[in-house]
């Protein structure tokens, strides 16, 4: 019998094709790269807060699998909705890489007063306004390589610290901001993976490169964001980790303003429930009035 081809979804850039090849040669089969060009690459003159909905580097991808196309769907997991497709099951969560964001250009404690910082995430916007008001921020889109050749017209530009570190370019990093100054998006550094829910065979594949630390992680910290009804267009961090055997759980909210701004904790076994707890506290503490 011929050994079976995964075909693997995945955006055009160059940080989703590593992700993608990464994942192939984890899987250890046979695989080719189906890719897939979603409206937020193409269109870069709308701020990704005019797109409707959730999932707007993500419905083209998990389109290719859902009509065949494709096998699987690779997705940086702060990319991915909370609210799951019918059709498609979350079968895999890769081994989480460095959650933290980074400065690349002028160090952080060396920014000028008034500095022009690139980044249209309202996350960082939000809370990097809560440490320097001062900032002016510079909404820049594309890829990473394109991101950073826009900065280098400003003071520094925020990225994900795993994207650099994936391609080469930790060399850049000026800053690191470390969780407790900068919260990560819910499942950054994670690669999340769906295939069809009727795909039995590459659900096994797929369950045998698992990290379950980072799953418990990203789940908690996703049913937390689930709890809020918001998505990546909302000033929310979140940050699980395993300490002691425990699943600790860390999720600010913050006005777009950054001036005001909710924090809570908890500590748990099950990371869904886990996620709500943190998520129903902040809540009781008013979060709605700033991600309303």
């Amino acid at each position: 019998m011929k050994e079976r081809i995964v075909r693997i979804a995945t955006r055009a850039s160059e940080l989703a094709l590593w992700q993608a090849e990464y994942l192939g040669k984890l899987l250890g089969h046979p695989y080719e790269l189906v890719k897939v060009k979603t409206r937020a690459d193409v269109d870069l003159s709308l701020s990704l807060k005019d797109f409707s909905g959730q999932g707007v580097f993500v419905k083209e991808v998990q389109q290719a699998v859902l009509d065949g196309a494709a096998d699987l769907a690779v997705h940086s997991a702060k990319d991915l909705p909370t609210e799951q497709l019918d059709s498609l099951v979350l079968a895999a969560i890769l081994e989480r890489s460095d959650p933290r964001d980074a400065l690349v250009g002028t160090p952080f404690g060396q920014l000028p007063k008034g500095a022009r910082v690139g980044t249209s995430a309202p996350r960082r916007q939000a809370m990097l306004r809560r440490m320097r008001p001062d900032i002016e921020f510079v909404e820049i889109r594309g890829n990473i390589q394109t991101r950073l050749d826009k900065g280098r017209a400003l003071d520094a530009v925020v990225v994900a610290k795993a994207a650099l570190d994936r391609l080469g370019l930790s060399d850049r990093i000026a800053y690191v901001f470390e969780p407790d100054e900068l919260c990560p998006q819910v499942g950054q550094g994670a690669l999340a993976v769906e295939c069809r829910v009727d795909d039995i065979e590459l659900i096994g594949w797929l369950a045998e490169k698992c990290d379950a630390d980072t799953f418990s992680a990203v789940v908690a910290e996703r049913s937390l964001l689930a709890q809020l009804g918001s998505g990546c267009s909302i000033p929310v961090g979140a940050y699980a980790t395993r300490v002691g055997g425990r699943l600790h759980l860390y999720g600010i909210v913050a006005s777009l303003s950054g001036e005001t701004a909710i924090d809570a904790t908890g500590s748990g076994d099950d990371p869904e429930a886990l996620g709500m707890q943190v998520g129903n506290r902040l809540l009781e503490q008013g979060a709605l009035s700033l991600i309303g």
